[in-house]
């Protein structure tokens, strides 16, 4: 970023269809990832996209594959791409460029998966916002350690406080490879971490981690849980099996992002996804035609405000399909609102006819 390019923040689990998907769109000059993960040749695939989309000029990767060495410099592979071992990375310091803090700085990707991955545009100053609110909100402070056990691809783990909103107050970070206990436990212990974000199903994992896997987790005092609604039961184990009370988040890389607070009672943190981060959010819950329903009822859950964004980038069919004309992301997500203003997120909305503004409510 500070050398002024955007990034597209890509799971490691992408394959050559979503990653070429990719490629094409945000017409990416380079791609950075593994040599080989998991028994899986990223390199070979990063040799294959750049054949068929020769925009793709420049590969890193931990290793060059063929190389006797690890470190031996720029090659040209006989497919025209350049890659480009990341210890060979070197240059004299440069100032930092000036930017306009209103431009994007890096494209998350969306979550449903049912489609190709669409390009979220985030800029400097939204995500500024969004992860600077939610760490004054946690609260977070110098002395704040956070795992991140979750890739740090995703917009939870980076920025709901997560990884920038954690380095914004001056703590620290600490990076894991796999979210389970096995190898999380001991970190915790060691790095003396004190708040993580997990998934409902990873957390399940912790809670039922056999008495074998051990770990001091006495300096844990904050497990904040989204991703997917949590069960009432997951959420009650929590507490008396890791020693921390849990948060519950509900978010999506478009921007929305809805927490509990540690003052809400205790039935409010078990049963909710807690209120809106910023008082300048707008959120609605809609019924298949877009009308707003009571307080109470289900519907889709719809969102705007500072950091949500107004649009997929280069993706004009589907954006009349996931945002109003007035600017609502449609979350896809079924929601209800509390009397008090609390939101209780149940799934997400399958199968669901539903209009788009551009439709005659008369037609078929």
């Amino acid at each position: 970023m500070r050398a002024g390019a955007v990034l597209v923040f890509c799971p490691v689990s992408h394959r050559a269809s979503e990653v070429s998907h990719l490629v094409r769109v945000a017409q990416a000059v380079g791609y950075i990832g593994p040599s080989t993960y998991q028994g899986f040749d990223h390199t070979a695939m990063a040799a294959d996209i750049a054949a068929r989309e020769p925009v793709l000029r420049q590969v890193f990767t931990l290793e060059a594959p063929g190389a006797a060495s690890p470190y031996g410099g720029l090659t040209t592979d006989p497919s025209g791409y350049h890659y480009s071992p990341l210890g060979s990375i070197d240059a004299p310091p440069e100032p930092v460029l000036a930017q306009n803090a209103g431009q994007v700085a890096f494209f998350l990707l969306s979550g449903d998966t049912t489609t190709a991955p669409q390009l979220i545009p985030r800029t400097h100053n939204d995500y500024a916002y969004q992860a600077g609110a939610a760490a004054e909100l946690v609260p977070l402070t110098e002395n704040d350690v956070y795992l991140a056990a979750l890739p740090a691809a995703f917009n939870f783990t980076f920025g709901c406080p997560g990884i920038v909103g954690t380095l914004s107050v001056g703590g620290a970070v600490v990076l894991v490879e796999n979210p389970g206990p096995v190898e999380c436990f001991p970190v915790i212990g060691r790095e003396r971490v004190t708040i993580t974000s997990l998934a409902p199903a990873v957390a399940q994992l912790w809670l039922d981690a056999p008495p074998t896997v051990q770990g001091d987790l006495s300096s844990l005092h904050l497990v904040q849980i989204g991703g997917a609604p949590l069960h009432r039961a997951t959420a009650e184990r929590i507490g008396p099996a890791l020693g921390c009370r849990p948060q519950q988040v509900f978010g999506t890389a478009e921007g929305p992002l809805t927490l509990t607070l540690p003052a809400d009672p205790e039935e409010t943190v078990l049963t909710r996804q807690g209120r809106p981060l910023s008082p300048d959010d707008e959120i609605r819950v809609v019924d298949v035609d877009g009308k707003d329903v009571p307080d109470g009822e289900p519907g889709e859950l719809l969102a705007r405000g500072p950091y949500t964004v107004r649009g997929y980038y280069r993706a004009p069919d589907h954006n009349a399909r996931s945002f109003t004309t007035d600017g609502y992301f449609r979350t896809g997500d079924l929601a209800r609102r509390t009397p008090d203003g609390k939101l209780v997120v149940t799934g997400r909305l399958k199968d669901v006819p539903r209009r788009t503004d551009h439709e005659d409510p008369s037609g078929p």
